[in-house]
């Protein structure tokens, strides 16, 4: 499952250095599939969807950080653990229970995002 970033968010910034896929943004900063990735140009997502990689997508939250659930592996294939829940001083980053996946899934989507 992706994480999520809970409305507890302080907004201290920890997380989104961390993040080894850049899927986590300040709140109502556009986000783009490129960034932190090797996407470019027009793709094909994993789930079908034609999206350009460069093109810029809206804010998921205009308030507090958020992390885009279509780039969160959890960091599988990069740590042990999620790393913006290791470094979150308040404990908002957790599990998001409306984007629950398998291992084999989330490290999919590493090899998709860094053309692996």
């Amino acid at each position: 499952m992706a994480i999520i970033i809970t409305d507890e968010c302080i907004n201290c910034g920890a997380c989104e250095p961390e993040c080894p896929n850049t899927a986590i943004y300040e709140g109502a900063d556009d986000w783009r599939y490129k960034d932190g990735t090797k996407l470019s140009g027009k793709v094909i997502l994993p789930d079908g969807t034609e999206v350009d990689a460069d093109s810029a997508q809206t804010p998921i939250s205009d308030d507090i950080y958020f992390i885009v659930p279509g780039k969160c592996t959890e960091c599988k294939g990069f740590h042990e653990e999620p790393q913006c829940a290791a470094v979150c001083p308040v404990d908002c980053c957790v599990p998001d229970d409306s984007h629950v996946e398998s291992d084999e899934t989330l490290l999919n989507r590493k090899a998709f995002l860094h053309n692996e």
